[in-house]
């Protein structure tokens, strides 16, 4: 084994800080870690003007424009699983920086699409892409971080890329307020520009996470027959659907059920920001001996409880809903704080290591299924009031709530506890 160089001081220092902060210490995985929080950079500057860099460079209406993104939505569903396949195959690694090259060919291609077809083409690239992306992901973040650290791992991940969302969004927002076709390109080209650099940096992803295995003749019927992981399917797609209510089920529910001025959307968003950049952390070092089974089910009751809130907003002054809108995003945030290292972890650590491409697939499908699905189902529900939306995020939470419960009978890996401490595997 080849010694490991003693740590400097300023070195020491960083792992100190990033241990108070519950965080894993990075050590030879900077670049990967580099390379993450490049790419939610980038990410965050266009996501806010996806729809407007359309509508401000082409002709196309605003129905157009939706139609495009939700087709490319329907189109990626089953790319997933094929692409769990691959990543068994072939190794994640080099899905990985497949999904790279397309996100950025795509962004590139942006700059001179102007026709439906155009932008319809353009944007199942980069869905694709952006499939691929997360379709690897789980397997490289489980290759590099030993049996025991995952959540926090996940945790460090997930808190890195919300803050990179956070300040691509600054940067959109400058483009905003210029408003000119130029602004507006520079964004596209920004983004094009860090996936570039975010795939120089992943060429140096071990290659533990490069290596393929053999087909396995009837593999998906394997991944399909683990009822087990089947139940975990379903546990992630009711928190994958939790989580939509951020971004698709908030911001109409403020502005237009209640009524209210537009910067509390801004104000929920900057709390989940800061919340999820600065806690999560301190949240999954909190987890420390906690059984994972009962980790999600708390979760599921903390989502409970900030949709109850929210639904009392409705029946209040505007000013006091504004404080009940305020602290029921608190509630919500500390759900998304608990469960996401978890369920992440969980559903690594449940795969064997052979198929484990085709076993996150399926947890890649629920979030493209809670994507799809959700938009439209919470903009029929807000159509109808306050009480529609929330007491069906009610009935899910339940829902998610009984499916964490017969985890923890049916699923050994969700009955172990959180050890935020690494354990080399048998046979190390």
């Amino acid at each position: 084994m080849a010694e490991i160089p003693p740590l400097t001081s300023s070195r020491r220092q960083d792992v100190r800080v990033l241990e108070r902060l519950g965080f894993p210490s990075v050590g030879t995985h900077r670049r990967f870690v580099a390379a993450i929080a490049v790419d939610a950079v980038g990410s965050g500057v266009f996501m806010p003007i996806c729809i407007l860099y359309f509508l401000v460079t082409t002709d196309l209406s605003l129905v157009q424009i939706g139609a495009a993104i939700s087709l490319a939505s329907a189109v990626a569903l089953p790319v997933g699983p094929l692409l769990g396949g691959i990543v068994d195959q072939y190794g994640a690694k080099r899905v990985l920086l497949a999904g790279n090259v397309l996100q950025g060919l795509g962004f590139a291609a942006y700059l001179v699409t102007d026709t439906f077809i155009g932008l319809i083409v353009w944007t199942v690239v980069v869905t694709v892409g952006r499939t691929a992306f997360w379709g690897s992901y789980g397997n490289i973040v489980a290759a590099i971080a030993l049996p025991g650290e995952r959540e926090k791992w996940f945790g460090f991940l997930g808190a890195l890329r919300n803050v990179g969302f956070a300040m691509g969004g600054l940067v959109s927002g400058l483009a905003i307020t210029v408003g000119t076709q130029t602004a507006y390109a520079a964004v596209v080209v920004a983004n094009a520009v860090s996936y570039a650099l975010a795939f120089l940096l992943l060429l140096a992803v071990p290659t533990a996470a490069a290596t393929g295995h053999l087909s396995h003749p009837g593999a998906w019927g394997v991944v399909l027959r683990d009822r087990p992981y089947r139940l975990l399917f379903a546990a992630q797609l009711t928190f994958s659907t939790a989580m939509m209510v951020l971004n698709f089920a908030l911001p109409v529910y403020a502005t237009t059920v209640l009524d209210l001025p537009g910067w509390v959307t801004g104000a929920i968003f900057t709390i989940n920001t800061v919340m999820v950049g600065l806690g999560q952390g301190l949240v999954v070092r909190a987890m420390t001996g906690a059984v994972r089974w009962r980790v999600l089910l708390l979760t599921n009751a903390v989502f409970a409880g900030s949709f109850l809130i929210l639904l009392g907003g409705s029946r209040l002054s505007a000013a006091l809903a504004i404080v009940v809108l305020l602290l029921g995003s608190v509630v919500y945030t500390a759900g998304e704080l608990l469960g996401g290292p978890v369920h992440s972890a969980l559903a690594a650590e449940a795969a064997p290591e052979a198929l484990r491409g085709r076993y996150l697939s399926l947890i890649q499908l629920a979030w493209g299924i809670a994507g799809t699905v959700a938009p439209i189902t919470f903009a029929w529900l807000l159509d109808r009031g306050a009480w529609e939306i929330w007491s069906a995020m009610l009935a899910i939470s339940v829902l998610g709530a009984l499916l964490a419960a017969r985890l923890g009978a049916t699923m050994p890996d969700a009955a172990l506890r959180v050890t935020n401490r690494s354990v080399e595997p048998s046979g190390a």
